[in-house]
C-alpha cells in the first residue's frame, strides 16, 4: 500500500512522506518518487511548484470530499423529467459543502449539458459521464477529459443488422443524433432529449469521428429489443458491450465502458478515494456504478437485480425525494 493511499485512510500522518523520500533517494528502486509515494500528477505539481505546505492542504482536502455520482431519470428526475424542491436543495448543499456532483448518464453531452444548465450544475465541482461512460466531462471548465469510442467499422455493422431486422437504431455526433431511417423512433427519441436529428445516406460519412456509442430502440414494442439483443450477442463478444437503459434502449458501447469505469477514472483524475464515493441509480445500465462506489445506492422504483446489489434502498421513489434521503444518510450528516 503506497503512502498516498495509507494517507487517505487515515492510517499515517503526512510527515511520513519526508523519511519515505529520504528511503526513495538511496534505492535502487525503479519508479519514479510519484509513483513510489502514489501521488496523482496534480499532487505531484503542486508539491513541485509550491510547497509541502500546499501539497499536504491538497491531499487533505481530498481525503475530505465526497463525491456524488446520479443517474437522472428514474432517480434524481421524477417522471414528468423535472427535479424535485428536495433534491435540489440537497444538490445545492452539496456543492455548497465542497464536495463533487456527477451527473451519470446513457444520454448523449449534448442532452446532458442541456440538463447540467437547467439543474444548475455547470459550478465548479461539477462534472457529467455521459454515453454510459464512453466520456467524461468538466462541466465547470467546459472541456472533455475522457473518451473512448466504437470504431467506426462497427457502426456500419450494427447499422446493416439492424436494417435487416427492421428495427430503429442511431448514434450521435458532437451536436445531433443520427440515424439512416426517418421514422417516429427517431423523432420521439430527438423530442424526449431535447437535441436535433439528422437522417443521413451513409452513417459512416455523416459522422465527423468515432461515436461514443450506438442505440437501438422500439418504444412501441420493447421484446423486438430483446430479440435484436439475442440475435446480436456472439458477434458482439470482445467487439462491443450491450446492455438496457431502459427496456426499450440497447446501449452499445466499446468494451469496458461503463459507469462502473468512468466512476475509476473520475475518482483517480481528481484525488477522491473511491471510498468517498456514492451512487444513486436504478436500472440495468446504473449496475456497474452501483458495484464501484463506497456506497451504492439504488432508488426504491429500481430494478430487482440492481437492489440485490444495492448497499442502501431508499424508502422514497424518485418522485419524493428519494436522491435527498440518499444525501442526507451518507453525505449531509
Amino acid at each position: 500500500m503506497t503512502f498516498r493511499e495509507r494517507y487517505m485512510m487515515g492510517d499515517t500522518e503526512f510527515d511520513e512522506i519526508f523519511d519515505l523520500t529520504g528511503k526513495w533517494n538511496f534505492s535502487d528502486d525503479p519508479r519514479t518518487l510519484r509513483e513510489y509515494l502514489g501521488l496523482t500528477a496534480r499532487e505531484e505539481d503542486v508539491w513541485i511548484s509550491e510547497s509541502d505546505e500546499a501539497l499536504e492542504e491538497l491531499m487533505e482536502k481530498e481525503r475530505n470530499t465526497k463525491i456524488f455520482f446520479t443517474d437522472l431519470d428514474g432517480t434524481l428526475l421524477d417522471d414528468e423529467k423535472h427535479i424535485s424542491a428536495g433534491n435540489q436543495q440537497a444538490i445545492d448543499e452539496l456543492l455548497h459543502r465542497g464536495h463533487v456532483v456527477v451527473i451519470s448518464t446513457g444520454r448523449a453531452l449534448a442532452s446532458a449539458k442541456i440538463q447540467a444548465q437547467r439543474l444548475g450544475l455547470t459550478k465548479e465541482n461539477c462534472y457529467i459521464i455521459c454515453f454510459n461512460g464512453g466520456q467524461v466531462y468538466d462541466a465547470y471548465h467546459q472541456k472533455l477529459i475522457y473518451q473512448k469510442s466504437v470504431p467506426m467499422e462497427y457502426v456500419r455493422t450494427v447499422f446493416d443488422w439492424a436494417r435487416d431486422f427492421g428495427i430503429s437504431v442511431q448514434t450521435y455526433s458532437d451536436t445531433h443524433v443520427i440515424s439512416e431511417t426517418d421514422n417516429e423512433q427517431l423523432h420521439a427519441y430527438s423530442l424526449m432529449q431535447k437535441i436535433p436529428c439528422q437522417v443521413a445516406d451513409d452513417i459512416t460519412k455523416a459522422l465527423p469521428h468515432d461515436p461514443a456509442k450506438i442505440l437501438v430502440l422500439d418504444f412501441d414494442r420493447p421484446d423486438r429489443v430483446q430479440e435484436f439483443r439475442d440475435s446480436i450477442r456472439d458477434w458482439c463478444q470482445g467487439k462491443l458491450d450491450i446492455f438496457l437503459s431502459h427496456p426499450s434502449l440497447l446501449e452499445m458501447v466499446s468494451p469496458g465502458v461503463s459507469k462502473g469505469s468512468a466512476v475509476r477514472f473520475l475518482c483517480d483524475y481528481l484525488g477522491i478515494p473511491i471510498a468517498n464515493s456514492v451512487a444513486a441509480g436504478d436500472a440495468e445500465n446504473d449496475l456497474p456504478m452501483i458495484e464501484a462506489c463506497g456506497i451504492g445506492a439504488v432508488m426504491c422504483n429500481g430494478e430487482q437485480q440492481l437492489k440485490n446489489k444495492a448497499d442502501y434502498v431508499t424508502e422514497a421513489d424518485n418522485n419524493h425525494d428519494g436522491v435527498a434521503e440518499i444525501l442526507r444518510k451518507f453525505v449531509l450528516k
